[in-house]
């Protein structure tokens, strides 16, 4: 993985993971141990899931540059729904308290989005390939003289 790629996900992945430790937390509070297994499992589902989707995304940009937009399009509406198919899948699980895993997904989903929105904003990303300086110097012609 490129070093841009890495820094992304880095910079995503470390909110989430924040979030998600403080939902951690606030839901064994309030909920017991389920309720902080719910919270867990969310954030290992989000931090996965979109994880994975940006990988994708950033391989894609630098293959098939004419179809990032679209890709990106399809594969956020993706996401948003195979995380919806997750908190109905488990909404009546007894594994874990389902409240806090759906707020923790819900949360973790949107800390992630900002994050990565974030990185996008900050990162310094060339849109134009810089000409070589060297290439572009014509040959001395003519006496040196």
């Amino acid at each position: 993985m490129p070093s841009q790629d890495a820094r992304t996900v880095i910079q995503t992945a470390v909110p989430t993971a924040a979030v998600g430790a403080v939902a951690a937390v606030i839901s064994g509070v309030v909920a017991g141990g389920k309720g902080a297994l719910g919270a867990v499992v969310a954030t290992v589902i989000v931090i996965l899931f979109m994880g994975i989707g940006l990988v994708v995304l950033e391989r894609t940009a630098r293959s098939l540059p004419h179809l990032f937009q679209a890709m990106g399009l399809m594969l956020y509406t993706a996401q948003i729904l195979l995380l919806f198919i997750f908190m109905a899948a488990f909404k009546d699980t007894t594994l874990f308290n389902a409240r806090t895993f759906a707020a923790t997904l819900v949360a973790a989903t949107l800390v992630w989005i900002g994050a990565q929105a974030r990185a996008h904003m900050k990162a310094k990303i060339l849109y134009v390939e810089p000409e070589d300086s060297k290439a572009d110097k014509p040959a001395k012609s003519g006496s040196s003289t």
